[in-house]
């Protein structure tokens, strides 16, 4: 299992938030040396679906959530220190039920 990161050094951070659903999930892209980028974020509790167009790693780095990938039909739940990969082209839909869930998106390929 990949030991999630608990600081990027040597990276520049974009300071406009990408702010979805009405602020109850905020993110901020930081770029990487290797010209790769992520994003670090916060979900707020509430149900949000969410596309992707490249594949992702979702690594939760506080709280806990429920996530179903498109085309399945059971959820997963999630908890600090775990990860979820999502295709490229697909989907999740996620719950965050109490507290805050925080996150490190990475974009792969």
């Amino acid at each position: 299992m990949n030991t999630i990161p608990a600081e990027f050094k040597g990276v520049t951070a974009v300071a406009k938030a990408n702010v979805y659903f009405e602020g109850r999930v905020v993110s901020h892209t930081i770029r990487l040396p290797d010209g790769s980028k992520k994003t670090l974020g916060l979900i707020y509790p509430g149900k949000f679906h969410f596309n992707t167009d490249q594949a992702e790693r979702m690594e939760l780095t506080a709280g806990q959530c429920r996530v179903t990938l498109a085309g399945q039909a059971a959820a997963t739940t999630y908890v600090a220190g775990q990860s979820f990969d999502v295709p490229a082209k697909s989907g999740f839909d996620i719950d965050v039920s109490a507290g805050i869930c925080e996150y490190i998106c990475s974009f792969l390929g």
